[in-house]
């Protein structure tokens, strides 16, 4: 289940919604973990015992950790958090590695379905345990509470990645108000107009261009596709979170902000502290500092750096182009600390030309997942356009005017808006609870459901990471 789907607008959250308005607040937190396992189990019902299996592995784990403080339970327990997203993620990606390595059968390939938001919540049992490890808080005795923890539905999916320590005083006291309510409504609506009226609409074209043959695809194309693909991406993924963020309010939780207008950035480390700002915070709390951060002297911070962003790379799947995506990103930072990030910082208007290349070219290395082959010859249209002009494939019947519009729409509404608008002339305020607002929320609200009735194509990309 979606939450633009039909059955998730027009049935389950209104049903969950009103049983949490007429039945007793003590009810509520079984309420939520009842619809979070349903809406887990809806697509894939087999599923669910995966999750049920971590959920109590975690839980266990929390209460021996509470009578044991040792590190045996923690560096187990991670052991099998890792162990069921290796099986699950990265078997056969290993399988395939190993076999083309001995260029003979050594280990047989197998056929494994990749459960929906197997990473997130991985994620955030292990954090559960580790900062009950490090004594943040004491071990949840209540076995409901940890799995509604991992398994709540606004998150559970595409995140963000929500730790313990933000929301365990939530699961347990928590206030829903009217104007909370209101707030939540408003942020969902935002978020599902993001998804069916922008990403949606740019991804029909963005998908026809990378469906071509190769030899169809011209320099243009492939650029075209690229920066259709960047904007795609941001609309899915910030619009889920505004989803995710919205509902969250609607039960009375409070998420962390994912996202903060990353394509205004003017370096790449800059960009990775506005986007996914969940998972960057995760990595560095679980990974970055533990392996010495910048303690260990400027070699040792940039090794960690690249091993950061190595595993940022592969945690988004189990191919190449993702890990080639991570250490792009990685020696981009690397080289902005030695070199020339501080001068970025400086020369805004350089800065935000420099990222605009760099975020598209990596996002074109981020979709391309068919292959090396197909990646290499992707890479090439992009880097020498004038080499590749002549192809098969029309660009007008490609791309829509639909998709042009909401291209324009897309790049206007990244934070251009918001920031020269809503921020520096103080518009914000005035237009948040307004009249007009209102009006608008109401308008996008009817314009999402038509365009989404019509079935239109309505893919999520973060679902399979």
């Amino acid at each position: 289940m979606v939450f633009s789907s039909m059955i998730f607008l027009w049935v389950f959250l209104p049903v969950v919604f009103i049983l949490t308005r007429i039945l007793p607040r003590k009810t509520h937190n079984i309420l939520l973990l009842i619809a979070s396992l349903l809406f887990y189990a809806w697509g894939e019902p087999v599923y669910i015992l995966l999750m049920l299996c971590s959920i109590t592995m975690n839980w266990l784990f929390g209460l021996w950790i509470e009578k044991q403080r040792n590190p045996l339970p923690l560096t187990l327990n991670v052991i099998c958090n890792l162990a069921l997203l290796f099986y699950f993620k990265y078997f056969s990606f290993f399988t395939n590695i190993v076999n083309a390595l001995a260029k003979r059968e050594v280990i047989a390939p197998r056929d494994i379905a990749l459960p929906i938001g197997i990473s997130f919540f991985t994620f955030q049992a292990m954090s559960y345990v580790i900062d009950l490890y490090r004594g943040k808080y004491k071990a949840e005795h209540n076995f409901f509470h940890v799995a509604l923890y991992i398994s709540f539905f606004p998150q559970l999916i595409a995140g963000p990645i929500v730790r313990y320590v933000d929301v365990h005083e939530q699961i347990n006291h928590r206030r829903i108000s009217p104007e909370k309510t209101a707030e939540g409504i408003r942020r969902f609506l935002y978020g599902l107009a993001k998804k069916a009226l922008i990403a949606n609409i740019l991804a029909q074209s963005a998908d026809a261009i990378y469906a071509l043959p190769m030899e169809q695809m011209t320099g243009l194309l492939a650029w075209v596709a690229a920066i259709l693909y960047t904007f795609q991406i941001y609309y899915d993924f910030s619009g889920y979170s505004d989803m995710a963020i919205g509902l969250g309010k609607m039960f009375g939780f409070d998420f962390l902000e994912n996202f903060n207008y990353p394509y205004l950035s003017v370096t790449a480390g800059e960009f990775w502290r506005r986007w996914h700002i969940s998972l960057g915070a995760w990595f560095k709390e679980y990974l970055y500092i533990p392996l010495g951060g910048n303690r260990k002297g400027t070699a040792r911070t940039y090794v960690n750096l690249m091993i950061v962003f190595f595993v940022t790379g592969l945690w988004h799947g189990a191919s190449w182009n993702f890990v080639i995506w991570g250490v792009y990103y990685g020696v981009l930072v690397v080289l902005e600390r030695l070199f020339y990030g501080k001068w970025m910082t400086k020369h805004p208007v350089v800065g935000h030309l420099y990222m605009t290349l760099v975020f598209v070219f990596g996002w074109a290395i981020f979709r391309v997942d068919t292959g090396m082959a197909d990646l290499a010859a992707v890479v090439k249209r992009m880097l020498m356009p004038l080499h590749y002009t002549t192809g098969g494939a029309d660009l007008s019947t490609l791309v829509s005017n639909r998709a042009w519009l909401m291209l324009l729409a897309a790049i206007i509404g990244c934070g251009i808006l918001q920031w020269n608008i809503g921020e520096r002339l103080g518009w914000k305020k005035r237009w948040k609870n307004s009249i007009p607002e209102f009006i608008f929320c109401i308008l996008i609200f009817a314009a999402s459901l038509v365009t989404l009735a019509s079935g239109t194509y309505n893919p999520f990309i973060y679902f399979r990471f």
